[in-house]
């Protein structure tokens, strides 16, 4: 069996969210969506689990960060091509989001970042390893 990943995030309002997620790209399963949570697929191995702050506070008695002014993790996927870096960075800003920085380029990999409604940190990257250096 493959391994998959689980991200999980705190949200302020689900239904949002949900929109958001789903306009960059990701798909909403049903079977493991409620009220309090919201599971959303980009590929057979990559969850985001959108949780209302209640729900999310049943997993941890840590304070919930406010993500717009302090970062705890950098959430980062690769896609198949430099377009589709920007397909999907436009689709966030689109959507809502922000970009916190300028788009880069370092010759074998482009990239650019987003944050979602509660400023959860992104990056979209495409590499190209035949451009890699030495």
């Amino acid at each position: 069996m493959a391994k998959k990943i689980f991200i999980n995030l705190p949200v302020a309002d689900l239904k949002k969210s949900m929109e958001f997620y789903t306009k960059t790209g990701f798909t909403n399963n049903p079977a493991f969506t409620d009220e309090t949570a919201a599971c959303m697929v980009l590929s057979e191995e990559i969850y985001v689990m959108l949780l209302t702050h209640d729900k999310f506070l049943q997993f941890t008695s840590k304070k919930i960060i406010d993500a717009r002014t302090d970062i705890g993790v950098i959430n980062s996927i690769s896609v198949d091509s430099a377009e589709e870096v920007n397909a999907m960075a436009d689709a966030a800003l689109n959507a809502g989001g922000s970009e916190p920085g300028s788009p880069k380029d370092y010759g074998f990999m482009q990239q650019r970042s987003y944050s979602d409604l509660d400023g959860n940190h992104w990056e979209v990257l495409y590499m190209d390893m035949s451009k890699f250096p030495g």
